[in-house]
């Protein structure tokens, strides 16, 4: 078999950080497809922004998974694997508030990584449109939707049509798609040329929409909803039976909230106590988003311009999560808008011990199903308007194949030049040739051998009679 090259990229997301190695065959690099997962490692502890106050106990949290890569890749391959890490919108949320820290953060986890016998290449802070467009490459990549082989060795344009790829983290959700539409925002548009064929794709990466934040704005909703912060606050979105103390500091030390920040001392202590109102808990998420401003033809909420959504589109991370927990813990199906609102609003009817029956293994995030499950619900339907026709075309995935969808492959793919810009020429020309030239020479052979055999018979024939 050819030998094999390998990748190494760190995923640092706001709620924890995922390394994955990636190999394909040396002499098939520029083909779409044949980059694979060939193993991942989950860092314990929380995501590097985490570390704002302790940088070099970020730097610490990836050793485990270091040590697994220099198990996992070859020794003699060590010096050649090209070694990346991306931060998404935890950092970017720590930048915004603490440069300093920020900047700590990722020099120490820097200085990890060069400290080990890969080719490290940097470590950066991705844009949400970078986080967004690289997921929607991964996708499309693994799918073989921008080209692939023919079986005579030659390159075919795929006539089927890209995939919309949709992002659900910890503090941002993306979305991104091809389109025909006028994209309205400039900031919303990206031009790609892969492969020789030109993408127009929409994109935007919403920050604060992830799933911690999305917890953390509706607990400050509730807060602030309650009068002059009562020691007990009611949570229509957690289940009957579940409560929890909360110090107001762990809801407002995020920029998505600070804002709504309370006078009062933020070591002060709530208990919050679940009530379980499926449509209460609705109307608490409906007021995260912003219907009502837009200054375009057209709008998603907050007043961003999406063009209509249109073909296929592939939901991963907490979307996927999300929409896993209805379908397998709960067993109700997800086919249109209406199944995923009543999932949604079962889950919040039921009761705290009726949950962990259900789903023991699952304790930590098992409260907050209810209100992530009719978040996505609204996300979908009322913020991207996917409606009873489109939202069908919507697939829930975690991987392709063996291979996760994530905007880490993506990355490594663009920062290593694997997706060329023009059609890759054709060094499989010649053999593509004579491809040609031995099925032609098959061709007259087989027609030759039909033509003598047929002259032989008629001939036996005549000297019969």
């Amino acid at each position: 078999p050819p030998p094999l090259q390998y990748g190494i990229v760190l995923d640092a997301g706001s709620s924890h950080t995922a390394m994955f190695i990636y190999k394909w065959p040396a002499d098939k690099e520029n083909n779409t497809g044949v980059v694979s997962e060939h193993s991942m490692c989950d860092v314990e502890g929380p995501g590097i922004s985490s570390y704002s106050s302790n940088p070099p106990a970020a730097g610490t949290s990836l050793v485990h998974c270091l040590n697994q890569a220099l198990i996992d890749v070859p020794k003699e391959k060590h010096a050649g694997t090209p070694l990346y890490l991306g931060a998404t919108a935890g950092m970017r949320l720590l930048n915004m508030t603490n440069l300093q820290a920020s900047d700590a953060v990722l020099s120490t986890v820097a200085a990890m990584l060069k400290s080990y016998p890969f080719n490290f290449r940097g470590a950066k802070i991705l844009s949400g449109e970078e986080e967004g467009v690289f997921g929607w490459v991964t996708a499309n990549y693994l799918l073989e939707n921008f080209i692939k082989r023919g079986w005579l060795g030659e390159w075919i344009q795929p006539q089927k049509k890209t995939l919309g790829a949709m992002d659900f983290g910890g503090a941002s959700t993306q979305i991104t798609f091809e389109t025909r539409d006028t994209i309205e925002d400039p900031r919303n548009e990206v031009m790609l040329k892969l492969y020789g064929q030109v993408y127009k794709v929409y994109t935007h990466s919403f920050l604060c929409y992830g799933r911690d934040q999305v917890l953390k704005r509706l607990l400050s909703k509730l807060l602030q909803q309650a009068a002059s912060y009562q020691a007990t606050i009611p949570h229509p979105c957690w289940p009957t039976g579940y409560h929890k103390s909360l110090l107001l500091s762990s809801v407002y030390d995020s920029p998505c909230t600070e804002k709504e920040r309370p006078s009062l001392a933020l070591n002060t202590t709530v208990t919050v106590v679940g009530t379980g109102n499926g449509s209460l808990c609705a109307l608490h998420v409906s007021k995260l988003f912003n219907f009502t401003t837009c200054s375009f033809s057209r709008c998603s909420f907050d007043g961003i311009f999406q063009p209509e959504v249109s073909g296929n589109f592939i939901a991963f991370s907490a979307f996927f999560y999300t929409v896993d927990f209805i379908q397998t813990v709960m067993g109700r199906p997800v086919h249109l808008p209406s199944d995923l609102k009543d999932a949604a609003e079962t889950v919040c009817a039921t009761s705290w011990s009726e949950l962990l029956q259900k789903a023991p293994k699952m304790e930590k995030r098992l409260s907050d199903y209810c209100a992530v499950s009719m978040f996505v619900y609204l996300l979908t339907t009322k913020g991207y308007n996917f409606n009873n026709h489109s939202f069908p075309n919507i697939a829930f995935q975690k991987k392709a194949g063996e291979t996760s969808i994530g905007w880490a492959l993506g990355y490594m793919l663009n920062l290593t030049n694997m997706i060329p810009a023009e059609k890759p020429s054709s060094h499989k020309s010649m053999l593509y040739n004579y491809w040609v030239i031995l099925i032609l020479l098959f061709v007259v052979t087989t027609l030759t051998s039909l033509v003598t055999a047929i002259c032989l018979l008629q001939q036996s024939k005549s000297l019969a009679i």
